[in-house]
């Protein structure tokens, strides 16, 4: 009955060391997902990082061309207004100008 029951354990023994391997071979599988799994994840990252600054740069340009666009007309709109105060100012000198030229041309004969 020894010879059988020693049979049985190194049965058992066979099968709890095929087991083991199977487990370590598993864990070697596991592994290489995980690594595999790691780069694709590493992958993604840099694909949605490449189009976060690419939308990043297209809306930066959209913001630029909108504030040189406004820049723009503000900028037409001073320069608009500094010609009609300079033609103000030209007007109000051409009608005022007789006038100077009889106070200035009274005073030099007075001295």
């Amino acid at each position: 009955m020894s010879n059988m029951a020693e049979s049985k354990v190194t049965g058992i023994i066979q099968s709890l060391k095929a087991l083991e391997d199977d487990l370590d071979s598993l864990n070697d599988k596991v592994s290489e997902m995980k690594k595999q799994l790691s780069g694709k994840t590493q992958t993604e990252i840099d694909k949605l990082l490449e189009k976060t600054k690419e939308m990043g740069l297209k809306e930066a340009e959209i913001l630029i061309n909108s504030a040189k666009e406004k820049a723009k007309g503000e900028s037409e709109r001073i320069s608009q207004e500094g010609e009609a105060k300079l033609s103000e100012i030209s007007s109000k000198i051409d009608s005022n100008f007789d006038e100077a030229v009889r106070h200035v041309v009274s005073t030099v004969l007075k001295a």
